[in-house]
This record gives structure tokens, sequence and C-alpha cells, in this order.
């Protein structure tokens, strides 16, 4: 029910947009979120959005580098990565939960829904 879509091989330096398409539900109200995992280590949480969109949370590794962006009209959500860096490489998984609570966001076990991942890989 999430499709994530975008990764792929670019330059440290530069930029790659994901994109996480969401069908067979309205996920215009769920809080949705961004993790990755690198090889080797544990997921880890990477941006998230809330239900209303408006509100925005950050892995401080990557904040002011990601946005995470969503159009409920379209049931997708995004996630602009610039300034890229080696340590970006990883496979992102999107997430969606219509339940979670503030203090559960950065917590991958808290979502019900998973994306299949998209591979990042940054080179030096």
């Amino acid at each position: 029910q999430l499709q994530a879509s975008g990764g792929g091989l670019v330059q440290a330096g530069g930029s790659l947009r994901l994109s996480c398409a969401a069908s067979g539900r309205t996920f215009s109200t769920y809080a949705m979120g961004w993790f990755r995992q690198a090889p080797g280590k544990e997921r880890e949480f990477v941006a998230a959005s809330r239900r209303s969109g408006g509100i925005t949370y950050y892995a401080d590794s990557v904040k002011g580098r990601f946005a995470i962006s969503r159009d409920n009209a379209k049931n997708t959500v995004y996630l602009q990565m610039n300034s890229l860096k080696p340590d970006d490489t990883a496979v992102y998984y999107c997430a969606a939960d219509s339940s979670i609570i503030l203090s559960q966001l950065t917590t991958p076990r808290a979502y019900d829904f998973w994306g299949q991942g998209t591979l990042v890989t940054v080179s030096s």
C-alpha cells in the first residue's frame, strides 16, 4: 500500500527526491515518516510529518538538508534530500500510521504500514 521510489546513485553534494505513493486508503489523516537503514545498522528515523502535514520533524543528522512534504490530493509524501553525504547511503523506507502519538514519531515499530524501500547511494 506504500510504494517508495526515487532512489539512485548520486555524488556527494547532490540531491535526490524520494516519493512514497499510497494506495488502498486515504493517508491524508495519517502521520507519515521516512526511515533509513544502512548495512549492518539499525533502522533509524529521518523525518516525519504529522497528520496535518504542517508540523514536521527531522533527525539532527539531516536537519537543514532534507525536507519532508506531502501532497494529500495525490496521496503521496516526498523527501527532498539536498547536500547529500556518503553517510546518507542507506535503504530509505516510508511509513504511515493513523494513531501514532508525538512521542512515537521517531520509533519504527510504532508505524503500522511500510513501503518496500528504495536504495540511495552517495559516492564521495
